[in-house]
């Protein structure tokens, strides 16, 4: 089975294809056109300009995929994200869906950055506990089988990555802002700064970043002279408040695999720090990263997440199909 993975949720113009012979994942292209140096002037995405962006895109993403390739199946980002970019990904898949006569998957966009770890490790056991760390999510989700997924945790205000692109706005620092600061910690010192870790103890898996980035605004121009110490000091604060939500959820639930998913964890410190803590405190699960380029946006995690959609026969009508920018994982079920 060959199938085309179409990606376009908020500022990657991403497409895929993915042969699957016998439970085996082999990703024969894997495309992504970036569009942070449109952005970086602004500080973060203007949704407008992403969506020109991708019509501009995408159609020669599609050539250089699919030579003469005709896919089995496609999967297409149907939500959350966007509206305007997922519209660009939808209308592309419903074109080619009708005109070549193949069934259409609609995936969610959260899923397939957890589904992303069965490419690298398809043997992956559910019941799983799923961690998504992006620009726009961060969230726990229990997942107990391909299609049925329980949300136990989110924050309840900013997203990690989003904390660290206003933190690092805060610093004079570039877009986007999870690397720029991941850069400065190499020189710093992260016990320097005693920042706080919010809701890190709290009674639940939810998670809330808005507060470490007021502390950040509040500290002394002295402090914030310092930017390696404070970009340390900040890392490290998230990194706390991510893996003692992590274990505290894998320890309370009956779960054979800990997955990871999002742009966050391509962060060097988080992926040591939490293999680290799992392998020390819970070294009886097997603990899965995605591959440094499916974390970031992608349509490789879109063709995985719809290869779980075909074996449950779980298909939709190209007329049928439309956007979803506000679909929750709860809500995906097959």
């Amino acid at each position: 089975m060959t199938i085309l993975g179409i990606e376009t949720s908020c500022d990657e113009t991403a497409v895929s294809l993915l042969r699957v012979e016998d439970g085996v994942f082999t990703l024969e292209k894997n495309l992504v056109s970036s569009q942070i140096a449109i952005h970086a002037p602004h500080g973060g995405v203007v949704p407008e300009v992403a969506a020109r962006e991708h019509v501009a895109t995408i159609s020669h993403l599609l050539k250089e995929a699919l030579g003469d390739t005709r896919p089995d199946a496609i999967a297409v980002t149907g939500g959350p994200g966007l509206v305007t970019s997922l519209l660009v990904g939808v209308q592309a898949a419903k074109t080619l869906s009708a005109a070549w006569n193949i069934p259409l998957v609609r995936v969610n966009h959260i899923e397939a950055h957890l589904l992303a770890n069965w490419l690298e490790n398809p043997a992956l056991s559910f019941p799983a506990l799923g961690l998504v760390v992006s620009g726009g999510h961060t969230e726990l989700v229990l997942m107990h089988e391909p299609g049925s997924y329980e949300l136990i945790g989110r924050t309840r205000d900013d997203a990690v990555g989003e904390c660290f692109d206003k933190a690092a706005k805060l610093l004079g620092l570039g877009y986007p802002g999870g690397p720029e600061i991941a850069k400065r910690t190499l020189e710093g010192n992260p016990k320097a700064i005693d920042l706080p870790r919010p809701m890190m103890h709290s009674n639940d898996f939810d998670f809330s970043f808005s507060g470490l980035k007021t502390a950040v605004l509040y500290l002394t121009p002295e402090q914030k002279q310092n930017i390696a110490d404070v970009s340390a000091s900040f890392q490290q604060a998230v990194i706390d408040v991510l893996i003692s939500k992590t274990l505290k959820a894998a320890s309370q639930y009956d779960i054979r695999s800990i997955v990871f998913g999002g742009g966050v964890m391509a962060n060097k410190e988080l992926r040591s720090q939490m293999k680290m803590m799992i392998e020390s405190k819970l070294s009886h699960l097997t603990h899965q990263f995605p591959g440094n380029y499916a974390c970031t946006d992608n349509a490789a995690m879109i063709a995985a997440a719809g290869y779980f959609h075909m074996q449950k026969g779980d298909t939709i009508d190209w007329k049928n199909l439309d956007a979803d920018p506000n679909w929750e994982i709860e809500h995906v079920t097959y």
